[in-house]
């Protein structure tokens, strides 16, 4: 009797542990509120084509982190709306679905990219730099692009849509690519990582699929 007693005490010790370390975590995923970001700097940054002579892919980063002025000046550069009259973007997309979300992995959690309000809205209050790719080194990148199709905005068969959110996701990483050139951040797009345990991580519905992801900070 009195072992079972005991038993029991433990049980009800180890329930209350976890309801207070889950009662954290809810604490701590509502503390990640939306990142407002600054205007884009339109005079800054080198010419186009000595931009062009510069891209190149880094796989060495520093843990520096990135200002936030500089991730603003990027996300816009990426995708950001730059016709606000008919509020179309930076990268083209195939019949304007602008179906590409720019999901951004850092230290302090995960945030999608809302380029009509130019804002990081919160996703996750968790760091998942490290599922963003199968090299170590995406871990100590101070950020990380993923690249999500969601295919509820495209439309015509299935074999169109993944062709076109392909080649889209490729202007998006091929903005970033100039803009880090000439800023002198690095940077490199990856292909090689786990989607599912990576969607799965960010909670993705089944009609979004991760296409690239592309981590960026300033070089070793």
């Amino acid at each position: 009797m009195k072992r079972n007693k005991i038993l029991v005490n433990i049980g009800i010790a180890a329930g209350l542990l976890m309801v207070i370390c889950m009662t954290g975590i809810v604490a701590f995923a509502e503390e990640l509120k939306p990142v407002e970001l600054s205007a884009p700097q339109m005079e800054r940054g080198k010419l186009l084509m000595q931009a062009l002579k510069e891209r190149q892919s880094n796989r060495d980063f520093s843990d520096k982190e990135l200002p936030l002025d500089v991730i603003s000046n990027l996300l816009w550069a990426a995708s950001g709306v730059n016709r606000p009259d008919s509020g179309k973007l930076t990268a083209p997309t195939a019949k304007n679905w602008q179906e590409i979300g720019i999901y951004v992995a850092m230290r302090e959690g995960l945030y999608l990219y809302n380029p009509k309000r130019h804002i990081l809205e919160p996703v996750a209050a968790k760091d998942i730099r490290k599922f963003t790719g199968l090299q170590g080194f995406t871990a100590k990148a101070p950020l990380d692009l993923i690249y999500v199709v969601d295919y509820s905005r495209t439309d015509g068969d299935q074999e169109g849509r993944e062709f076109y959110s392909t080649v889209d996701a490729g202007f998006v990483s091929q903005n970033v690519y100039l803009f880090c050139a000439s800023e002198g951040l690095a940077t490199v797009v990856l292909g090689y990582v786990d989607r599912p345990v990576l969607a799965k991580i960010m909670n993705l519905r089944k009609d979004q699929k991760i296409i690239l992801t592309q981590p960026v900070g300033y070089p070793k």
